[in-house]
């Protein structure tokens, strides 16, 4: 804990374990489905990191996308299958960093439950392109930050606590471990 926590008048802190990890996940996550997709984290390379869309999280900590068998992100999770997702819901809140295991997949039925015709844009011969592939991250771990009651609450405890020369801010935070 470090010392801005210790001045918290209230709980800020809260780790999350099992099947609340997961909902908590899937919440922020859900906040805005697009994430920073990092890879090469184990290789002692730079870390490759890209936008990508979450087509479907659950419960239980598991997000799902689609990617193009040829794509960069793909021969690198080939290479090394450890892979960090990063999540920003809105500019004050809703912080999610992920660590999982990523594995691809060319399963048909799910790449249908997927699809999204937008993705056209990318996969050009649509649904039945052959270059599409599933990458599946199972969630090991994270952390996230966030507000108790909201952005509005939370202002309003800076600002007061600003005036009285206190810390006084709304947030919670905690380690995930699905």
């Amino acid at each position: 804990m470090n010392s801005i926590n210790q001045q918290q008048p209230e709980k800020n802190h809260e780790d999350l374990h099992g099947t609340e990890a997961g909902k908590r996940m899937k919440e922020l996550a859900e906040k805005n489905n697009t994430c920073f997709f990092c890879t090469c984290i184990g290789t002692g390379n730079a870390l490759q990191v890209r936008p990508m869309s979450v087509q479907k999280v659950d419960e239980s900590g598991t997000f799902w996308f689609l990617s193009a068998s040829d794509s960069h992100k793909n021969q690198e999770i080939k290479q090394d299958n450890i892979v960090q997702l990063l999540f920003q819901g809105t500019a004050h809140s809703d912080f999610l960093s992920v660590n999982g295991v990523a594995t691809i997949s060319t399963d048909k039925t799910l790449i249908k439950e997927l699809w999204d015709p937008i993705l056209r844009t990318w996969f050009t011969e649509g649904i039945d392109d052959p270059r599409i592939t599933v990458i599946k991250v199972e969630a090991r771990e994270g952390y996230y930050w966030d507000n108790k009651h909201g952005n509005a609450i939370a202002f309003m405890k800076m600002t007061v606590g600003a005036m009285l020369g206190k810390t006084l801010d709304d947030s919670i935070e905690g380690e995930l471990k699905v």
